[in-house]
Parts: C-alpha cells; sequence; structure tokens
C-alpha cells in the first residue's frame, strides 16, 4: 500500500515589493493606528488629569462606581464625599468619572400654583 502524494505549493514574494514597499505599508499602518487609538486615549487621560487637579471642596461628582456626593474634602488621592446628609465615603480621587451638576430636589409646595382659567 502506498501513501498518496500531495502537491507541493511554494509561496513567491510578488515582484517588485521589496523593502520599500513593506515600509510604506507599515508606516501607513502605524499612523493609522496612532490617529484613531493613539491619540484619542491621550487627550482622554489629559482631560481626566485636568478633571482630578481642578476638584474643590463643595463641587458635585458621580464615581466609577455610579455614587454621586458632594466633596467634602480633598487629599492627595483621596476624596471625603457626602452622598447623604452626615453619611461620608472616602473614595480614591482616580475613581472620579466626571463632575455633573445636581439639582435639590424642589417641594411641590415650594412652586407656584397655576390658576385655571
Amino acid at each position: 500500500m502506498s501513501i498518496p502524494q500531495l502537491p507541493v505549493v511554494v509561496a513567491q514574494a510578488a515582484p517588485g515589493g521589496g523593502l520599500g514597499g513593506n515600509l510604506i505599508f507599515f508606516v501607513a499602518l502605524f499612523a493609522i493606528m496612532y490617529f484613531v487609538l493613539i491619540r484619542p486615549q491621550q487627550k482622554q487621560a489629559k482631560e481626566q488629569q485636568t478633571l482630578l487637579t481642578g476638584l474643590k471642596k463643595g463641587d458635585d461628582v458621580i464615581i466609577s462606581a455610579g455614587i454621586v456626593g458632594k466633596i467634602f474634602s480633598v487629599d492627595d488621592k483621596f476624596l471625603s464625599l457626602e452622598v447623604a446628609p452626615n453619611v461620608k465615603l472616602r473614595v480614591l480621587k482616580s475613581s472620579v468619572q466626571a463632575r455633573v451638576n445636581v439639582e435639590s430636589p424642589k417641594s411641590p409646595a415650594a412652586e407656584p400654583k397655576k390658576e385655571e382659567k
């Protein structure tokens, strides 16, 4: 019993595709990666750093866990957030995702009543 022979396929380089063509391809690929991935990530990191350095007492912020609170005190690496009256949390400063504007809920009695005609 004999083993059947499979045809041998030989890959050949494309003619004229030497070092110059490959170099141009890799430079173009790097440029695309830079403008699509690296540059936006650097911009976002810079915005986050600006946000963290600009935090001050009294700002309303939201942290990565979804908790919204008012900054009670600021240290180098930690914040104290007041999330409810007399309830304070100590969290990492880096966990702050955004500064928000929280409006206190208005009571219905405080709103002027509309007169119907």
